[in-house]
């Protein structure tokens, strides 16, 4: 029996240079960072809910550095690799707690990525993943096809719909799963602003075959786009769906 091949939707050399970019970035003044502070903020608020206390844990995609810190600061063994292939089994099977900020958007075989998270962990252990989901950029996504409104191209990788995601991790054979949803509110004077926050927190175009860049003229359709959408004040909101997963592996092992 021939197992289906995964489409290659996203590159992963253009997955690695996003994240390396937003490393790059964090130390220029006024750098976007506001969701890596959420996504933080929410792991530390569920550690301590779940009072999970881990021995060894894994961070990925926190470009930031700060949660591995907090961790090592707490007294766990920590690992926070800059690159890894979440699409390839994980050499180690034994961590009580993985963390994944902003990587699961841009992952060709998200169902085995999955597979592979739950059989890193020990058994009782704790994976959380955070991304950002299909109801986020609405305008920018507006302002595309403004750009192109004959041909538009793919500028805007798909993202994962939330409402998929328990079926995804029931498949995955994740113990207790949970799947929440919160959203933020950014206001903008502009679009081009918008897109340097992207960048700046590694939220650039991570597909396969990216279109070219926009042209002049269509550029100029997609601000004209994005500030008809403006309030009094001039400010266009924009809204960053934030999901994150929960489970664990079972007690025994499986």
């Amino acid at each position: 029996m021939n197992t289906p091949k995964v489409p290659t939707i996203f590159s992963p050399q253009r997955r690695a240079a996003r994240l390396a970019r937003a490393r790059r970035r964090r130390t220029q003044p006024g750098a976007a960072r506001f969701l890596a502070d959420d996504m933080i903020e929410d792991t530390r608020e569920r550690l301590g809910f779940l009072r999970h206390e881990p021995v060894r844990a894994l961070v990925l995609g926190d470009w930031t550095g700060e949660l591995a810190e907090s961790l090592r600061l707490a007294g766990t063994a920590v690992e926070a690799p800059e690159t890894f292939d979440l699409e390839a089994p994980f050499a180690s099977g034994d961590y009580d707690l993985i963390v994944v900020f902003g990587l699961l958007d841009a992952i060709n075989d998200l169902p085995g990525a999955l597979i592979h998270l739950r059989s890193a962990l020990a058994p009782g252990g704790l994976v959380m993943a955070h991304f950002v989901g299909g109801q986020s950029l609405p305008a920018l996504r507006a302002a595309m096809l403004a750009a192109e409104p004959e041909r538009p191209a793919a500028r805007i990788h798909p993202l994962v719909d939330p409402r998929a995601a328990p079926a995804l991790l029931q498949r995955a054979g994740w113990k207790d799963p949970v799947v929440d949803t919160h959203s933020l509110q950014v206001r903008y004077s502009a679009l081009d602003r918008l897109v340097a926050d992207l960048r700046d927190q590694g939220l650039g175009n991570a597909l396969a075959k990216p279109a070219a860049p926009l042209g002049k003229p269509a550029l100029a359709r997609a601000r004209a786009a994005f500030a008809a959408r403006a309030e009094a004040d001039g400010k266009t909101s924009e809204t960053f769906e934030i999901v994150t997963l929960t489970g664990r592996r079972s007690l025994a092992g499986t």
